[in-house]
């Protein structure tokens, strides 16, 4: 059996949680949730609930909360109380979810913290604290604390040094494990060597989930457990299908899906507008309506239409072929 798919065939929804493994929580497809506003562009309970039911009826595995494709750096902690107690009103104990809970100061990240381990979340993560370059015990020292608000519920680590501006380390992540919450990492960093390091130092029933969603089946052949990606949620059954087929033995069938899901990608990122709001247009075609995106983030323009339409084009065709 392949290191990263030690389940071959999906689990079943139907299995009580509580006699689920800390690992089988944490495998397979967890999308990134995105941010959801109404047309005056404050939070949507509405459309908050509405995508969180679409990506149930997708199958997928959990939900990531309250992170980079939830616009978490520009909302709120109010506003991002409210979108998890929507998600989890509309889906918890139905999914795994994650509750990213990380803000740039220590106590506004404990209130969420605190606040997501009330609504029973199955684990909180953070990034390490952006803009103020921290030593490694100060790092350390901001995760426990986020930790220590919500002393029942388990942590990951989310290692993105390319926007952080700081890269997890073996021995930052040696420091961590002495706190027995922390049960794994989100590792959004390039290298796949990253996950090796992570999964091994972490060990058998250590939660390493893949980033990069380009490098999704890549991440899955160095041992990840399973994957979080930000656009999971426009295109969830090519992910699914691709690790479907990897944990099946059929690397070659896997890395054809991945390699138009690439694809894919780089057409939404070849817009004026941020990726999100390509997202975003491309299920409202499918009849999600997620609102638009929060500024500074840089809207679609007319010219945009067309790569939306591309993008659309591209998915319903891979879908089609391999699902």
């Amino acid at each position: 059996m392949r290191r990263g798919c030690f389940l071959a065939q999906p689990f079943c929804r139907h299995k009580e949680r509580s006699a689920m493994s800390k690992i089988e929580k944490f495998q397979g497809v967890i999308p990134a949730f995105y941010a959801c506003y109404d047309d005056a562009g404050n939070i949507s309970p509405e459309r908050v609930r509405a995508l969180a039911r679409h990506l149930l009826e997708k199958n997928v595995k959990g939900l990531y909360v309250g992170g980079s494709s939830g616009e978490c750096i520009y909302q709120s902690v109010c506003e991002r109380k409210a979108v998890l107690e929507n998600v989890m009103a509309e889906v918890g104990g139905k999914l795994t979810i994650i509750a990213h809970v990380a803000c740039n100061n220590t106590a506004d990240s404990q209130k969420l913290a605190k606040h997501a381990e009330s609504l029973g979340v199955d684990a909180i993560a953070a990034i390490p604290p952006i803009y103020f370059h921290l030593p490694t015990y100060g790092i350390a020292q901001y995760w426990n604390d986020i930790s220590a608000a919500a002393p029942n519920t388990d942590f990951i680590i989310y290692n993105i040094p390319q926007l952080a501006g700081v890269a997890l380390t073996s021995s930052l992540l040696a420091e961590m494990q002495k706190n027995p919450r922390v049960i794994g990492v989100k590792n959004s960093s390039v290298s796949t060597q990253d996950i090796q390091m992570w999964k091994d130092q972490g060990g058998e029933d250590f939660v390493v989930m893949n980033g990069p969603d380009e490098q999704f089946i890549s991440g899955l052949a160095m041992g990840a457990t399973g994957g979080i990606g930000g656009t999971y949620a426009v295109m969830p059954e090519l992910f699914i299908k691709a690790r479907e087929l990897f944990c099946a033995g059929n690397p070659t069938g896997a890395f054809a899906i991945q390699n138009d899901i690439c694809r894919i990608i780089y057409k939404m990122c070849a817009a004026h507008g941020n990726m999100y709001d390509v997202v975003k247009a491309i299920l409202r075609k499918h009849g999600v309506d997620c609102g638009g995106i929060r500024k500074p983030l840089p809207s679609m323009n007319q010219e945009d239409t067309a790569i939306v339409e591309a993008a659309n084009a591209m998915i319903e065709a891979a879908i089609s072929k391999y699902c």
